[in-house]
């Protein structure tokens, strides 16, 4: 296996433009595979660069200029890579969102972004129309794949079309080509601008905490509107002038047949999609499958994916759309449990990377083990939230960006993360982190999936209510659960209120989206109060 370094050192060097990466890698790589579907066919990186010039000059031609922001509202498919590459030559910015959005949800987002343009699937079309129609925003649509039975062109058809086309000088480095909306759990999201020189360095990085090679095959499970799914595993591909297979969306059931049909090496999740597979019916794994490094597997589904799955490289880390990658555990190493990781770096030695300090209520450094809010500094952060300078502002203190996450570093520099600083519970006097809670309760073996959110107590402060989705089959009574609590948490942390459900709200991303669990009044009112026995 080649060195980070030294896999980044076999291609030419080029400009941090996607221009100027591409260019490089198909110089080396040009025939090899790009972009795959789950079957393993798809592009080599010379077809991929044909396209990509295809389509700016289509974009040009129909007058996409530096800085438009286009949108595409459709599932993972080939077409959001391309998209990347073909509007960052002309300097233009790609905007994906969840097709899974309401109406509102998209109007909302359309007219924040002020699009110029809509990519969308032919079955999100009269959402599109009818949130483009509220918000007020005149943009041409085109399909990303297929042909419209109501005659509305595909990307295919405008690169066709589109030949003689001249291109623009390539634009700067700096220049942004990314917009990646916050998932909104506290707020209306915000639009997070990248460049094309903060998202190739990502990928650098990523390609060296993955000790990705240029023969590996990166699964892409995570939506293409999540920075997991673009600056990492895209963007890590980029770097590597490896493969991208691309599938729809994550399916559970299929998973192992699609990793060893495409012949998968390298996979990035998220928490909940790892205890998903750890639950499934064993019947579906295949033995056979290539996976040699997994990203986003947390310490609830360790054991069953190096032992029972046989990845021996597991990995898992901390960052955000605004700072991605900031810490992660060393590739190779044993980590320690319920980390995050330490301070993340590039493969390059002379590339800064990540800084980070951990602050208390005043801004002061707090010391080792002491909880407090994480900042960071980092070459990769965002160049700010779009047409949004009060929140952009409010999001930086002395050059730090405020992540609004509580964590601990240990002496030793992990750091561990404790919970958002909007989900710390006040109780008795004590700060108590609602991510340990749902840990805990999580933890119970009839327990699918658990959230701890503050209500009021009649005493002021808080109370704790859970809020609790059993595995089919089983069966647990409230005083059980607070049991479970009792063994395992002080008294303080023991909830008040425990409510079973049917499912909890999540957010585009699979986060919990615990606002509007706060503003579910039912809970509390369906809820057994142990405190009245």
């Amino acid at each position: 296996m080649k060195t980070p370094l030294d896999v980044l050192r076999g291609y030419a060097p080029h400009d941090y433009t996607l221009n100027g990466v591409l260019n490089s890698r198909c110089a080396q790589r040009g025939e090899a595979p790009m972009i795959l579907d789950e079957s393993g066919h798809g592009l080599t990186w010379n077809q991929g660069a044909q396209a990509i010039n295809a389509l700016a000059r289509a974009f040009a031609e129909r007058g996409v200029q530096p800085g438009e922001r286009v949108a595409i509202v459709a599932r993972n498919s080939p077409a959001h890579v391309l998209l990347l590459f073909a509007l960052a030559r002309l300097g233009a910015i790609m905007v994906p969102i969840n097709p899974e959005l309401g109406v509102a949800e998209l109007s909302y987002a359309l007219k924040h972004a002020q699009v110029s343009g809509v990519v969308l699937d032919e079955g999100v079309r009269s959402t599109v129309d009818q949130a483009l129609e509220e918000s007020g925003v005149q943009a041409w649509r085109v399909l990303a794949e297929g042909v419209s039975a109501n005659g509305l062109p595909s990307l295919q058809e405008w690169q066709d079309k589109s030949a003689d086309i001249a291109l623009p000088a390539v634009p700067s480095a700096d220049s942004p080509c990314l917009m990646i909306f916050t998932s909104g759990t506290t707020g209306y999201p915000k639009g997070v601008l990248h460049s094309q020189r903060s998202i190739l360095l990502v990928g650098e990085a990523n390609l060296g905490r993955m000790r990705l090679q240029p023969e590996d095959k990166i699964l892409i499970v995570l939506p293409f509107f999540h920075v997991n799914a673009l600056c990492y595993s895209v963007c890590g591909m980029i770097a590597a002038g490896c493969a991208l297979v691309v599938t729809p969306r994550f399916s559970a059931s299929r998973f192992w047949q699609i990793v060893v049909d495409s012949g998968a090496t390298v996979v990035n999740f998220i928490e909940a999609m790892g205890n998903i597979l750890k639950s499934r019916d064993r019947s579906e794994f295949r033995k056979d499958h290539r996976i040699r490094v997994a990203y986003g597997i947390r310490q609830s589904s360790y054991k069953a994916f190096q032992e029972e799955f046989g990845i021996a490289n597991l990995l898992s880390g901390f960052g955000m759309s605004e700072v991605p990658g900031v810490t992660c555990n060393p590739y190779g190493e044993p980590g320690k449990p319920g980390s995050m990781g330490v301070l993340a770096q590039h493969p390059d030695p002379e590339q800064p990377w990540a800084q980070c300090r951990i602050v208390d209520e005043k801004g002061d450094d707090v010391e080792a083990d002491v909880v407090g809010e994480l900042w960071v500094r980092t070459p990769v952060c965002m160049l700010g939230y779009y047409n949004d300078p009060e929140q952009t502002a409010a999001a930086f203190q002395d050059g730090w960006f405020r992540t609004g996450d509580m964590v601990r570093r240990d002496a030793e520099g992990w750091f561990f993360y404790v919970s958002r600083a909007k989900d710390i519970i006040r109780r008795r006097g004590e700060n108590i982190a609602g991510a340990e809670l749902d840990r805990v309760v999580g933890e119970h073996p009839a327990v699918y999936e658990a959230a701890a959110i503050a209500v009021p107590s009649e005493l002021g402060e808080d109370d704790i209510l859970v809020a609790a989705v059993l595995h089919p089959g089983t069966s647990l009574e409230a005083e059980g659960l607070a049991q479970w609590c009792r063994e395992r948490l002080a008294a303080h942390k023991v909830p008040r209120y425990v409510v079973f459900v049917d499912s909890i709200p999540h957010t585009a991303t699979h986060k919990i989206a615990k606002s509007l669990m706060r503003q579910d009044a039912t809970l509390r009112e369906r809820a057994t109060d142990l405190q009245r026995g």
